[in-house]
């Protein structure tokens, strides 16, 4: 499956930053993945944060590994996480 990157940069409720990407099948619109960026906020606490396009931008398109591929099929979605993220 060919996946789109959106290189995403939070600023968290404490004032930090998250980075994480949100990575979504190929032709998903933005404003999809940027939905899905702000459930995985909501999921760790960070709901209502500010993401928006400029936040959340569009890296690369790439091949989706077999993991990345099944969350995508299951959840539309899936998050990889990087820099400030919750575990």
């Amino acid at each position: 499956m060919e996946c789109a990157v959106y290189d995403t940069y939070v600023t968290k409720k404490d004032g930090k930053i998250m980075h994480f990407d949100v990575v979504v099948q190929d032709g998903t619109p933005h404003e999809k993945a940027i939905e899905y960026g702000k459930k995985y906020l909501e999921s760790v606490g960070q709901g209502g944060q500010k993401i928006t396009q400029e936040e959340c931008q569009f890296c690369h398109i790439q091949e989706a590994p077999p993991f990345v591929e099944k969350a995508i099929r299951q959840n539309g979605y899936w998050i990889q996480k990087m820099e400030g993220c919750p575990n």
